[in-house]
Parts: C-alpha cells; sequence; structure tokens
C-alpha cells in the first residue's frame, strides 16, 4: 500500500519523469533486485571458504596442520607466526626463502604491465581514432593473434631474445615475452571502448588545435579509465600468476618469481604442508591488494558499453 502511494505522488511531481524502459534501465533493474542480491552473497561466501581456509591453515602449528583439517581449528584455536617466518626468512635450504622470490616477482610484474597496458593503449587509440591505409587489417590482424596458443610462440620469442637476455638485470626477456603476450587482449579491449567515445570530443579537440598526442593525454586517458584500470588488473593477475613464461625466460634464484618457488616447494617438500599453506598466502597478498584496491573501476570497466539505451 505504500509504495503505490509513493508511486502515485511521484507521478503527481511536475518534475517527475519515469524511467525509460531501455536495456540499461532493464539490466540495472535485475541486478539491484533482492533476489540478484542474495544470490551474490551465496556466490561471494562459497568463494571465500577455500581462501579463508588456506589462511587459517597457514596459521596453525604444523602437527595441527598435519592431522586435522583447518575447520576444526575452531573448537581448539592455536596460532602461530613460525610457518610465515620460516617460508619467509628460512635461511635452510628445505625453508622456502620467499622474500628475494617475492621482490622478483614484482621486479617483473610491475614493469610488464605497464608496458603492455601504455603500449596497448597508444595502439588501439591509432586503430580507433587516426585515419592511415590499412587500420582495418592491422587490427584484425592483432585479432587473429588471439588464437595463437601461447606455447606456440615460446621457442619463437626465446631465440628472439637469446642475445637481450642480460639486459635489465636478466628480466627483459620475461619483460619482453609478457608484454607481446599481453598485447592482442590489450588492445581489442581497449579499442572496444575508445572507439565508443564521442566522435564530437575529437573534432572539438581538433578545432582547439590539440594534436593526436595531446588529444590521447588529455581527453582520451581520464576516459578510459575504468577500462584501463580493468585492464591493469587481467594484466596484473595474470603475469604474477604465470609459471610457464617464467621457468621459459628466466633462470636461477636472482630473477625467478615467487610462482617458481612454490612450484618448487610443492614438488619436492610436498609433505610440508604448513610452508605450502602460508607460502600460497603469501603469493596471494598483493593480488588481492591491487584487486580490491581497483574494484570499483574494474566493475565499471566491465559494464562500460556492454549495454546501450
Amino acid at each position: 500500500m505504500s509504495s503505490t502511494v509513493s508511486t502515485h505522488a511521484r507521478e503527481a511531481n511536475p518534475l517527475y519523469r519515469p524511467e525509460p524502459s531501455t536495456m540499461a534501465g532493464r539490466v540495472r533493474r535485475k541486478l539491484s533486485s533482492r533476489m540478484a542480491s542474495v544470490i551474490s552473497i551465496v556466490i561471494a561466501i562459497v568463494w571465500t571458504i577455500p581462501t579463508f581456509g588456506l589462511f587459517v591453515s597457514s596459521l596453525r602449528p604444523e602437527n595441527d596442520i598435519k592431522t586435522t583439517g583447518w575447520w576444526t581449528f575452531f573448537k581448539h584455536p592455536t596460532l602461530t607466526l613460525d610457518n610465515y617466518n620460516e617460508v619467509v626468512f628460512g635461511a635452510s635450504s628445505s625453508s622456502g626463502r620467499l622474500a628475494s622470490y617475492f621482490v622478483n616477482s614484482l621486479v617483473i610484474t610491475v614493469p610488464a604491465v605497464l608496458f603492455s597496458v601504455s603500449i596497448a593503449a597508444m595502439a588501439a587509440y591509432a586503430l580507433s581514432w587516426l585515419n592511415f591505409r590499412g587500420r582495418d587489417w592491422i587490427f584484425i590482424g592483432v585479432f587473429a593473434l588471439q588464437i595463437v596458443p601461447l606455447q606456440m610462440a615460446l621457442i619463437p620469442v626465446l631465440k628472439l631474445m637469446s642475445g637481450y637476455t642480460d639486459l635489465g638485470g636478466g628480466f627483459f626477456a620475461v619483460w619482453f615475452a609478457h608484454t607481446c603476450f599481453g598485447l592482442p587482449l590489450g588492445v581489442f579491449l581497449l579499442h572496444n571502448f575508445m572507439s565508443e567515445l564521442p566522435k564530437d570530443l575529437f573534432e572539438a579537440a581538433r578545432v582547439d588545435g590539440a594534436g593526436p598526442a595531446m588529444t590521447f593525454r588529455r581527453i582520451v586517458v581520464p576516459l578510459i579509465t575504468p577500462a584501463l584500470a580493468s585492464l591493469t588488473i587481467f594484466q596484473f593477475l595474470w603475469i604474477w600468476n604465470d609459471l610457464l613464461v617464467a621457468l621459459v625466460f628466466t633462470s636461477g634464484p636472482g630473477t625467478r618469481p615467487l610462482t617458481v618457488r612454490l612450484a618448487e616447494l610443492a614438488g619436492t617438500r610436498g609433505n610440508d604442508w604448513q610452508r605450502l599453506t602460508s607460502g600460497a598466502f603469501v603469493s596471494m597478498i598483493i593480488p588481492l591488494v591491487v584487486f580490491l584496491s581497483l574494484q570499483r573501476y574494474f566493475v565499471r570497466g566491465l559494464l562500460a558499453g556492454g549495454v546501450k539505451g
């Protein structure tokens, strides 16, 4: 009854304008319904349970981890930081010694993400708004590169970079590989986003005397921030969690990332669950921070351009 009264009150208001029945409006109403909220909460809880169990296990003593499940922690709660201290700062060969590998992962991931995202943004801008011969064919070629399996390109790229493995302290080859492998998807996603920008903005910029570089820097980049954030998250998670490329293009503990060391621990120390659980959670910290800090841009980037109305 109250909802009916409020509806009549809104309609009686001379400034009231009913929401148009567009695709965007219908999708917005369905995603904000009570049932959608309940489903989202259930999915979030189910998705979080394994991560919570991993975290609890990483804080339990070695004997408790090997004899009982993590859910028994609530009956006899016992916490310790010895697992993290051993796996991160341990000096023995059997310990994780993940501190240096953690730094290697940062040194690999941050430059590779910056290179791939920045080059993809400039290439997408050129393919979207700069007129030159063969532009459409280049975009088709970039799109087609997405179907090339990563495993087929590893050996040719490795041979290409064989003479440059010492550049950048040994990290140049893996930077180059991650940048090349991430460009096709990045260019495709950003091109679809940029192509929907209003043409009037670019015409007004040309009238004001702005060149392509200034237009990209002052107009395009601020408008595609959600798309850039989404692509940054994808690239960061993919590069941080990568094992195959790291195994091929890095050598020795001086350049290898966390994923390689965790794989070694799982292969040679499979019974040391206290090290594996704490090491796995150490590798999850940075991706979680990146995702949580950019999640609002991530959602906006995924939904932008998805519906029109």
